[in-house]
């Protein structure tokens, strides 16, 4: 068995970890007032003024006319756009709360770049043995439901340059052996959904679809994580069902918003 792709530190430091996940919502999402990343973050406003403080003056961040903290120069963001990832994830956060409600396991929405699968929406849900969140985390994509089903949208050349030998030069065992990943989307692209059984950590199941624009292109995968003594196989169909369901309405809000 794979050890987890994520474990915490024995020690961790809680203000290089606000400043850290502060820094990523920068980067993703464009731009946050205090309000928003002490609401974010869990921690009083204070407290989130100081850390924007600190990100100000390493150059992490900028404070523009309105009061706003936009990414700075060293995360190299276009300053006054609001990003698509932006957009997907406030559009997305009620799907994701109401899906929580329906299941009562914790949700998510993910996001390709690269090699990588990206969280940047995660809302847990209230038992007590729960998939904890996983929002601003970055996992090896093919080793994640919704990074496979993105990459499954791309063509073979595609694949391969996404895996491009070089690119592992320094990390040889990282990369992925091409056939059985090019087998494993195949079937993936036949069968509209996904399942990862344990693949990225111990004793986690997680099953995702494709949320598409309207031009039929992958934008994202929405997934729901659960503690595998809770997965029943048998009721896999009716999991994705209300999936495919939460991903279309998520798709009419998006294509309402253009």
């Amino acid at each position: 068995m794979d050890k987890p792709l994520k474990t915490p530190p024995p020690y961790p430091i809680a203000s290089v970890d606000h400043a850290l996940r502060a820094a990523t919502i920068l980067q993703m999402e464009g731009g946050a007032t205090v309000a928003q990343l002490a609401e974010r973050l869990g921690v009083a406003r204070s407290t989130a003024h100081r850390v924007l403080a600190m990100l100000v003056y390493r150059d992490f961040a900028v404070q523009d006319e309105d009061r706003v903290y936009r990414a700075g120069p060293v995360l190299e963001l276009a300053a006054h756009s609001q990003s698509l990832v932006s957009r997907l994830r406030a559009a997305a956060l009620p799907h994701l709360h109401r899906l929580v409600d329906l299941l009562d396991e914790t949700t998510n929405l993910i996001v390709r770049t690269g090699d990588t699968a990206r969280f940047i929406a995660s809302v847990e849900c209230r038992q007590a043995l729960r998939v904890g969140s996983r929002e601003g985390m970055v996992f090896p994509a093919h080793r994640t439901t919704a990074g496979l089903l993105l990459l499954a949208e791309l063509s073979d050349e595609e694949l391969e340059e996404v895996y491009a030998p070089e690119r592992y030069r320094d990390r040889p065992a990282d990369r992925p052996e091409l056939s059985g990943l090019r087998t494993e989307l195949k079937r993936l692209r036949r069968n509209g959904f996904a399942v990862n059984r344990e693949r990225s950590e111990r004793g986690l199941v997680a099953v995702g679809v494709p949320v598409r624009d309207q031009d039929g292109t992958a934008l994202a995968g929405l997934s729901v994580s659960m503690p595998s003594v809770r997965y029943d196989p048998h009721q896999l169909q009716p999991l994705v069902a209300t999936l495919n369901a939460t991903a279309h309405a998520l798709e009419r809000d998006l294509a309402a918003q253009q």
